[in-house]
């Protein structure tokens, strides 16, 4: 006789990781997966809705009452990725612990916390590289990371990185008429750095693993990528798979921040919190410490981990382009950007 699915509560599921996440559980029914939002008629809602095992509840993961409630109902295993970048650094250090807390209440066995490194703590606290986004997920980690490893609740962490899929949004490419001919150009203020980049796929199943292998991943912080990238390889892969000519502008961040990327690079990060706390990062802030990371190639990653545990995994900036299909045409990956219709845009 076949034991009992376990029931899996995803929190942030219908973001861009949490739906790899959760698409990754579903593919074999061996999970019910229940995925908690605020937005049950939202498409991505409405696309995980009709996955095998998932359902769909209608409830807020910032607030005591309805994650008391979402935990309540038989949960499992607990897979959480807060939206520090619409909450604020501090909101998502308080409720990362705060979900910790009640999902342990309520005998969750397994905890897993969506993080990323925080390049300001990994360079020694230099300044340069304070990015709000990254440092609230990795002040969660390191408390979670004090906790029991052998607990009446597991924990894992599961620590990514940029999405190759950005390059189908924020890190789009444009063409321009160069000697007459038309190039494809990918312009970022990256120089010559590589910095870590996640296939969303292969994500899913990096989530699905530490799922399924709770023996192995208790206590692991699994720090993942597809490669590290560089931008004259994006422009050569691109190139080389599309047949179509492409080459890679390096830009300042003055240059960025003027670009339009952002409609006020001088206004608060928190979209969904009031601006009047000052602990909130600017989006110049933000993403001059984010670009400063990538540019000097403060985070690494280790292959020989990543192969051990997915052995099928994508590698390659041109194996990923391959195997979508990827144009350079636009579409939307970022929840942030597709909730509020406003797709940044890059040119410069």
């Amino acid at each position: 006789m076949s034991s009992a699915k376990q029931t899996v509560l995803a929190i942030g599921g219908t973001g861009a990781q949490g739906i790899s996440v959760v698409k990754g559980l579903a593919r074999d029914s061996k999970y019910n997966v229940r995925v908690l939002t605020r937005s049950t008629k939202s498409k991505p809602a409405l696309e995980l809705a009709a996955l095998p095992g998932v359902t769909i509840v209608s409830g807020d993961g910032y607030n005591e009452a309805g994650l008391h409630s979402a935990f309540s109902s038989g949960i499992d295993i607990a897979f959480v990725n807060t939206n520090g970048f619409a909450i604020g650094e501090k909101a998502e250090i308080y409720w990362g612990i705060r979900i910790f807390e009640i999902a342990a209440e309520h005998g969750v066995k397994h905890f897993i916390w969506a993080n990323l490194e925080s390049s300001y703590k990994v360079s020694g606290y230099q300044p340069r590289f304070r990015t709000g986004h990254f440092d609230g997920k990795h002040k969660v980690a390191d408390w979670i990371s004090a906790q029991p490893k052998d607990g009446l609740m597991k924990w894992s962490i599961l620590t990514s990185c940029m999405y190759l899929e950005m390059f189908s949004e924020l890190l789009r490419p444009f063409p321009e008429t160069i000697n007459g001919e038309e190039v494809m150009v990918f312009k970022a203020p990256v120089g010559d750095g590589r910095p870590p980049m996640i296939f969303l796929e292969d994500l899913g199943r990096y989530g699905r693993w530490l799922i399924d292998n709770p023996e192995k991943s208790s206590g692991m912080n699994l720090k993942i990528s597809t490669d590290q990238v560089g931008w004259e390889e994006v422009a050569q892969a691109f190139t080389e798979v599309t047949g179509k000519k492409a080459v890679f502008r390096d830009v300042t961040l003055d240059e960025y921040f003027a670009s339009g990327a952002f409609p006020d690079p001088d206004a608060k990060v928190g979209h969904s919190v009031g601006h009047d706390d000052d602990t909130l990062q600017t989006y110049r802030e933000n993403f001059s410490g984010f670009w400063n990371t990538w540019k000097e190639n403060v985070l690494q990653r280790d292959d020989e981990v990543l192969d051990e545990i997915l052995p099928t995994r994508v590698k390659s900036i041109k194996e990923w382009m391959q195997i979508t299909g990827y144009t350079g045409k636009p579409g939307s990956v970022l929840k942030d950007y597709s909730d509020a219709r406003r797709a940044p845009k890059v040119e410069v």
